[in-house]
């Protein structure tokens, strides 16, 4: 985004306190109302230069000068952002496209003033008035610049200026200050890179901060306004310049595979089939596969539009970070774990590594590496080094909960993965899927079993009648996978599924998991439901089952939860719901809504770092043969089950929270109850905390699109507006187009819960399902990755059944994960926990726009409010003895929907973006 890069710099901007500012920005995301429009800085300012006033043009002022046609001398100073790319570059062997620096001692930048207003005789756009701007000095990472402006009195407000590189290379520009105006001093805030017009002779395009929807753009600005939008849409067959070009536009995940380099790594195409059927990802024209012309070619650097790029404060704390346990830890663990099979001996070498760690080989810029790359090693010694994991929270307070039953349910209400608990609503259970190809439909977990486990408190009958009983269920997912997972080496599937009853004091108390295979193999299906028991050989069968169904769980919880937001439960909630359904939403947003369009500036915030993450993960998370593949239990088909839960389970009108509650039986339409709906499961911490959130959300994005919008025509006749929700449908999303479910946008009603979802998905709901994960899984025996090895209890051998009952803890051991893919995913899940120095939190900064317009910074105010309210009624919850499933002796309080954070892994913290 465009202003990604600008916000780590904004504190070095020198202007006093009181400074009111023009900002015009390449698309950022703040409403505007003139050409020429105050606002005041957002906070964090440095100490300001006494020598600069800030002012505005009033609109009462037809000509910059103010009611005079006598011209006016104005000075443009340009500041132009010195970067330390080469440094980063060399360091960690990415290749940003940063400058060199050298190259802006001595060259020009071409400055143009536009006028908002057309010539009232010509009725044409008037001539924009040209200046070159000359290096004048340096001040600390910062390179100035200054020119002259004559401008007649009658040229009217300044709304945008053109700006030409005509260095060698890109720079990135920070702002424009205009000198000499009678009112006090312009500044335009550009935040953006520039390439050189030797690659781009095109001028680039900044806007005032002043929003305007289509019909009401001035004439001075409206060639311009399309303009700049068909300049980011492309042609469809460009090859991008990785480092430099801006253009959004869709494609198919056919970039995962690498079949050219081994045939073992062809990976289907996931979208543009009703086979595969996935969201758009962006575009980035590399040539097809030699091998397979489906697919694209793999390059050491993925495409990602040039403001799309980490800030350079990101790049230090993120790519630096993941440089150093991706390109330089991970091959020094797999040289000193030369059995990628090697299990861990016992439990007391797994909390090892945290107490002493893994002496690995000497890393190669190992001193440069240990300033940039943060906490994720805690100790490094100076002989050999040492690889220190940071004790997760979870088994910092009690190393034996990872055991007991109460948490492992407790963790489905209150954990990182608290999307997939539902109500049953029909009984008895059964499959769905074909019985000739999948065997006998009908569940293991029968009448008798649940009478037997829930006696103590009421039958079956009356369980079901009262909403008692829940549920967890990838049984009819994974079953279809299972023969062909377990045809991988070193892993194994089940169809799965485990119930819960909720008891008297709000908590669940597990009553069975069932784990299924399908006939293979000659063999007919195998079924069992395994129950909590005190019992030897039934307790430890218990623990078997649990490992295998949360393996399942994790794998969900990348793929779908987070990767479908990004990917670590392996099918639903975070891969799947956050991360690639919303690129869509994003490259829509600059494809077909102008950086004037308010509703882009309120998105602005919510696309921050997305696609650049997103690419990221292509290139080494869930490619073939990536971290994902090797250390989930679905091994090579994870996103083809990825695929299948987008077919199976995606709508975008259930991903509002409420939608997702009432859907899932957890909750109903009550207009008495708080937010409108009366909980299941009274004491649902995620569901808590997320109600009142989203309820902060939407009532400021009503505040803000009402402010815009005063009834249906308005909506339905903005064209950008209708043109965004259209492709997002029809292009982002072109394999579910023509389903029905699909909101229209006739009424500000209709526009509100349509903002409101896409801003739940990328800030609450990533946080929900992102920022706890080193927290819960970074002790892996809570949450392994994957089950390497079937339960004992299916068909064994003498000799297995033997090895089982003699030492049951060393074949557990034996089917958790192994010690380069338990180390691996733990790296990998301390990465993606972490909150940046720079991250950008809802609600603690208003945009400058916004902040100037009386009624927006009230809403904003009041929004901002709530979410303080909200941080302390977290904290009065978790104090509350009563409300079980928050806490208690030895258990992480949940604090994942708290809004604010400090850097690091803190679980707790909602960005406004999906930034990791």
């Amino acid at each position: 985004m465009a202003t990604q890069t600008t916000d780590i710099f904004k504190t070095q901007i020198p202007r006093p306190d009181h400074a009111r500012i023009f900002f015009s920005m390449n698309k950022p995301c703040i409403p505007n109302h003139s050409p020429s429009f105050p606002i005041r800085r957002r906070l964090q300012l440095e100490k300001k230069d006494t020598n600069i006033r800030v002012g505005y043009v009033p609109n009462k002022a037809k000509a910059v000068a103010g009611g005079t046609r006598m011209s006016i001398s104005v000075r443009a100073t340009v500041t132009v952002k010195r970067t330390i790319g080469g440094f980063l570059s060399s360091l960690v062997g990415f290749s940003p496209g940063l400058n060199d620096n050298s190259d802006l001692l001595s060259k020009l930048l071409l400055i143009e003033l536009v006028s908002s207003e057309l010539d009232p005789k010509t009725g044409l756009e008037k001539k924009p008035i040209s200046g070159y701007a000359h290096q004048t000095g340096l001040k600390d990472r910062e390179v100035i610049y200054e020119s002259e402006f004559v401008i007649p009195g009658d040229y009217g407000e300044i709304g945008a200026v053109l700006v030409q590189n005509q260095h060698r290379n890109e720079i990135y520009l920070k702002h424009i200050v205009l000198n000499g105006l009678p009112n006090g001093p312009i500044e335009f805030s550009c935040g953006s890179w520039i390439e050189p017009k030797f690659d781009n002779p095109e001028k680039r395009i900044f806007f005032t901060t002043k929003s305007y929807l289509p019909s009401h753009t001035p004439g001075g600005l409206m060639s311009l306004r399309e303009k700049d939008l068909v300049s980011l849409r492309g042609n469809g067959k460009d090859k991008y310049k990785s480092s430099t070009d801006r253009i959004y536009d869709y494609d198919v995940y056919n970039d995962l595979g690498d079949p050219d380099s081994n045939p073992e790594l062809a990976r289907p195409v996931l979208g543009g089939s009703k086979k595969y059927p996935y969201p758009r990802r962006c575009r980035t024209g590399r040539p097809p596969c030699k091998t397979d012309p489906r697919s694209e070619r793999r390059s050491d650097t993925f495409y990602v539009p040039r403001d799309e790029e980490f800030s350079e404060e990101k790049e230090i704390s993120f790519v630096t970070k993941t440089a150093y346990s991706v390109h330089m830890l991970l091959p020094s663990l797999e040289a000193t774990l030369r059995d990628p099979d090697l299990g861990f001996p016992s439990f007391t070498d797994i909390t090892q590594l945290y107490k002493e760690g893994i002496p690995i080989p000497k890393l190669k810029n190992q001193a440069s590496m240990q300033i940039l790359a943060l906490r994720l090693v805690k100790a490094v010694c100076d002989a050999i080094d040492n690889l220190q994991f940071e004790t997760p929270a979870m088994l910092e307070k009690d190393k034996f909960s990872w055991l007991r039953d109460e948490e492992f349910s407790r963790q489905t209400l209150a954990g990182v993965n608290p999307y997939s608990i539902k109500l049953v609503t029909e009984w008895p259970l059964k499959s769905a899927l074909d019985p000739d190809v999948y065997g006998p439909p009908e569940s293991a977990i029968t009448e008798e079993l649940v009478e037997l486990e829930i006696k103590d408190f009421m039958p079956i009958g009356e369980a079901l009648k009262q909403k008692k009983l829940f549920i967890i269920d990838y049984h009819d997912l994974l079953l279809p996978y299972v023969s062909k997972v377990r045809q991988i080496k070193g892993t194994t599937l089940y169809g799965s599924r485990a119930l819960f009853f909720l008891t008297p004091d709000g908590t669940l108390k597990p009553i069975a998991i069932e784990l299924t295979r399908p006939p293979m193999e000659g063999k007919p299906q195998w079924k069992q439901a395994f129950t909590p028991s005190l019992e030897s050989v039934g307790l430890w069968l218990w623990r078997f089952a649990k490992a295998h169904f949360l393996a399942h769980d994790c794998g969900y919880h990348e793929l779908v939860s987070h990767w479908y937001t990004l990917l670590p439960s392996f099918f639903r909630d975070k891969g799947l719901r956050t991360h690639c359904v919303t690129e869509p939403y994003i490259i829509a947003t600059n494809r077909q809504l102008s950086v004037m369009h308010p509703i882009y500036r309120l998105l602005h915030p919510h696309c921050r770092y997305t696609m650049k993450i997103n690419a990221f993960s292509r290139q080494a998370l869930i490619n073939a043969d990536g971290i994902i593949e090797n250390s989930f239990s679905p091994g090579k088909y994870c996103m083809e089950l990825c695929s299948m839960a987008y077919d199976q389970q995606w709508r975008f009108d259930r991903e509002a929270l409420p939608a997702d509650l009432i859907n899932r039986g957890i909750a109903v339409e009550d207009p008495t109850a708080p937010h409108g709906l009366k909980l299941m499961i009274e004491d649902y911490p995620f569901a808590n905390d997320g109600l009142m959130l989203w309820d902060a959300l939407k009532q400021w994005v009503a505040d803000y699109v009402n402010y815009y919008y005063k009834d249906s025509i308005m909506v339905q006749s903005d064209t950008e507006l209708q043109a965004w929700w259209t492709e997002i449908r029809t292009k982002g999303h072109e394999d579910k187009k023509d389903e029905p479910w699909w909101p229209v946008l006739k009424t500000p009603e209709d526009l509100i819960g349509t903002i409101t979802t896409i801003v739940w998905v990328a800030s609450a709901h990533h946080s929900a399902v992102n920022f706890g994960q080193y927290a819960f899984a970074g002790y892996f025996p809570n949450r392994p990755s994957i089950a390497r090895t079937n339960m004992p209890c299916e068909d064994p051998t003498e000799e297995q059944w033997k090895r089982f009952l003699d030492n049951p803890g060393l074949e557990l051991l034996a089917c958790f994960p192994s010690q380069i893919q338990a180390t691996k995913v733990m790296a990998i899940l301390h990465v993606l926990s972490n909150h940046s120095l720079d991250e950008e939190y809802i609600g603690e900064h208003i945009e400058p726009a916004w902040a100037e317009e009386p009624v927006l910074k009230e809403a904003f105010e009041r929004f901002s409010s709530r979410l303080k309210e909200l941080e302390n009624i977290i904290d009065d919850r978790n104090a509350d003895k009563s409300l079980k499933n928050r806490g208690g002796v030895g258990a992480v309080p949940y604090e994942l929907l708290k809004p604010f954070s400090e850097a690091g892994v803190t679980g707790k913290g909602v960005p406004y973006s999906i930034s990791v």
